[in-house]
């Protein structure tokens, strides 16, 4: 790995590391069935799926639900997820990855819209924390984003400046989370998202992570 210049990666890690799609794309049919909708194919959810949440259900359902309805699919949906979530690995290379530029002593965070308190008994089942300087999963209520929580996750890494920062996850809302910071991005199509609509955000799309790590050793040395 190159290190003319000292790059630090930020993971996300639903979709991303973490190779969960087929477990959300099973809590969001069976939360779905809660509520009257119909079940929703792995092809249809990518084209679909954005960050804010609930304007992926307008998109559904032709308007945004109400505050009411979406408590009623944010816990059907999550209370689904989190008893399916242990069926779900890590994805393809991507142990390998973190310790490869681990052991090239370059740095890497994770930083995650998942609530903290079950991000990290995740991580730590599959055996990865120590190869993070940091670790944060999300905090309260939020449904806005990754932005603010990059900012603060940046703020906390000491003598990381954002220009030295590639940001590597699957949604559009990474992208925008490393610009809105100053960082650059690359976005993987295993997640969440379809590669057209990954296209948009106007940053290198790939289809591997082993991919988006070489974009992110490209990047650095841009």
């Amino acid at each position: 790995m190159g290190t003319n210049h000292v790059t630090h990666i930020v993971w996300d890690w639903n979709g991303t590391l973490f190779h969960d799609i087929d477990v959300v794309i099973q809590a969001t049919n069976a939360s779905f069935g809660e509520i009257g909708l119909p079940p929703i194919t792995l092809e249809r959810y990518r084209e679909l799926y954005c960050v804010p949440v609930p304007l992926f259900y307008e998109r559904l359902m032709g308007r945004l639900p109400t505050d009411e309805e979406w408590e009623v699919m944010d816990e059907a949906f999550h209370r689904h997820y989190w008893a399916l979530a242990e069926s779900a690995g890590l994805a393809l290379g991507a142990r390998e990855l973190l310790t490869e530029w681990q052991s090239a002593g370059l740095t890497q965070s994770l930083c995650s819209l998942a609530p903290h308190e079950n991000l990290m008994p995740l991580v730590r089942t599959h055996g990865i924390e120590r190869h993070f300087v940091r670790v944060d999963g999300r905090t309260g209520q939020s449904t806005t984003g990754k932005a603010e929580q990059m900012v603060r996750h940046l703020a906390a890494l000491e003598r990381v400046p954002p220009q030295r920062v590639v940001v590597i996850g699957d949604a559009v809302d990474d992208a925008v989370a490393a610009q809105h910071v100053g960082a650059r991005a690359v976005l993987y199509t295993g997640g969440s998202h379809s590669r057209t609509s990954l296209l948009a955000a106007g940053v290198p799309v790939v289809d591997t992570l082993e991919e988006a790590v070489r974009e992110a050793e490209a990047l650095a040395d841009s």
